[in-house]
């Protein structure tokens, strides 16, 4: 029963309930996009008003993406246990609580501290929403459905930084944080009404009232109900055993599979994390003013926009793997040309644009991709790891490129090391196509997502 209604769902147009969950993801994941630069935008007015130093304004910027690690490494996993919509509203409580109390920090150890809570939340959040979005969304536009959520975080960074910049300038810097905090809060009741629970959660968990919820669900798309439970085991484990627990990531059809997807995340996050936070001020030290700087820092993000849709778009009708594959190649061909290019203005902002597509991609197509490796009862688990492994990655990323300028690396050295990042998380995603096939059960084809199509529930 279960995987006729999984055939079903993968076969099936996609309803209006199905793109309002996606929908719901969507706005989600602009939480990222906003918390990443909420302390980037107010860094300048909270270090004058606390007199703080250059390190401890670092230390508050890495903050949030310290606890964005610890959320996704410790915090999402336990959504294979209770579910991804329960663990959805209690992230959204806990960084809804932490930046709503930012807002009243007396000094900079408590604001610190507060936004690594504020990571904490969005951390376990990003994991269970990119699962659902995937999980909802048929076979042939589930691998735009998850790349949106990427569009999600462009469109939270770009929005977000104009909102920081209007509040911090009219009410000041507390305004912003509060301001975040509201609008986490409003977005509980919305996941309350109108998110669903996890369907392979549902169908291998079996909570009370499974049954019930499945079939509410199902009458919700247009598809029949089913009369009964199927076999709980029939995913080839026992939910009770395998559900969250991190060793099965290290199962031997999973070891492989698991290192290149960490690999792989740990590459583009470090590169994402590079590109987005130092190219306005290296722009600057290649010889551009400080406006023209913040303007290509500014392109990047609106490039991210269109970057992950495009990717999900064309994924809709080659492999993903093969899609996200040439979209690291090209982002690191670009990152290779991109200084020298700035020496004509139009041609280095049309390239700025150009590595915010294919660079905000790479993260889109990672976020798509990683739900296919795992089974449901470990895939939160799973794809919780892969975010924070990469998380890591973003915390090493500035620290690394500080220390290298500090060496008298060029602006455009760091690029091309950088560009060999992405050029090594596509080796590894290639390598993981392979893997697939190995471990893929015979019958089975990916479908064009490279995502779920003909998986037991």
């Amino acid at each position: 029963m279960s995987i006729d209604l999984r055939e079903r769902i993968d076969s099936s147009p996609m309803s209006r309930f199905q793109w309002g969950a996606v929908a719901i993801c969507v706005l989600l994941n602009v939480l990222d996009g906003f918390d990443v630069l909420v302390m980037a935008f107010t860094a300048q007015s909270v270090s004058q008003e606390w007199g703080l130093s250059g390190s401890e304004v670092g230390l508050l910027l890495s903050a949030g993406l310290f606890g964005m690690a610890g959320g996704s490494l410790l915090l999402a996993p336990w959504a294979d246990t209770i579910g991804r919509r329960r663990m959805i509203l209690l992230c959204l409580a806990i960084a809804s609580a932490g930046m709503t109390l930012s807002a009243l920090s007396p000094n900079a150890l408590a604001l610190g501290l507060l936004r690594a809570l504020t990571g904490v939340g969005i951390g376990g959040i990003l994991a269970s929403s990119n699962v659902i979005a995937s999980e909802y969304a048929s076979s042939r536009w589930r691998g735009l459905a998850v790349s949106l959520n990427s569009t999600g975080y462009a469109i939270g960074a770009t929005s977000g930084g104009i909102i920081a910049v209007v509040l911090q300038n009219s009410f000041g810097w507390r305004s912003v944080f509060l301001f975040g905090g509201v609008c986490t809060a409003a977005i509980i009741p919305v996941v309350f009404l109108r998110l669903p629970e996890s369907l392979d959660f549902l169908l291998t968990r079996r909570p009370a009232n499974a049954l019930a919820r499945i079939n509410k669900f199902a009458a919700r798309i247009g598809q029949p109900q089913l009369s009964e439970l199927p076999d709980p085991t029939e995913d080839g484990t026992s939910p009770t055993e395998s559900a969250g627990k991190l060793r099965q990531l290290f199962s031997p059809e999973l070891l492989r599979p698991t290192l290149l997807i960490w690999f792989a995340f740990f590459m583009i996050m470090f590169g994402f994390y590079f590109v987005t936070s130092w190219t306005p001020k290296l722009l600057v030290a290649a010889g551009l003013s400080a406006n023209q700087g913040i303007t290509g820092g500014v392109l990047l993000n609106l490039g991210g926009i269109f970057g992950a849709t495009l990717l999900g778009a064309l994924s809709a009708r080659f492999a993903l793997r093969s899609v996200l594959s040439a979209y690291m190649v090209i982002a690191g061909v670009l990152l290779v040309v991109f200084v020298p290019a700035t020496s004509s203005i139009v041609v280095g902002f049309t390239l700025g644009a150009l590595i915010g597509v294919f660079v905000n991609g790479c993260v889109a197509g990672l976020y798509a991709i990683t739900p296919s490796v795992y089974g449901p009862s470990v895939r939160a688990t799973g794809v919780g790891w892969g975010i924070g492994v990469g998380r890591i990655g973003a915390i090493v990323s500035p620290i690394v490129a500080g220390k290298l300028l500090d060496l008298d690396w060029t602006p455009t050295q760091l690029y091309i090391l950088v560009a060999g990042a992405f050029i090594l998380g596509a080796i590894a995603v290639s390598r993981l196509q392979s893997e697939s096939k190995k471990t893929t059960p015979a019958p089975v084809e990916p479908s064009p997502a490279g995502m779920l199509s003909g998986e037991p529930a």
